[in-house]
């Protein structure tokens, strides 16, 4: 787990391994999601991209109840 710090500006730094990680470059484009009071940051990806991106991955039940409307 990394900690990053909040600027004035409202800004953190993302941490070079959780980078390298998710492969996010600069210029990359991410979604912010409040839920539950926890907040995440996902890299917007071309659909083509996404395939087979989290091997053996159950996608049963993978949406809360709640998510469906």
């Amino acid at each position: 787990m990394e900690t990053v710090k909040v600027s004035r500006k409202y800004q953190v730094v993302i941490p070079e391994k959780l980078r390298e990680e998710a492969h996010i470059k600069p210029g990359d484009k991410m979604v912010a999601i409040a839920k539950h009071g926890i907040l995440q940051y996902v890299p917007v990806r071309p659909l083509s991209k996404t395939k087979g991106m989290v091997p053996g991955l159950d996608v049963k039940e993978l949406r809360d109840e709640s998510d469906s409307a």
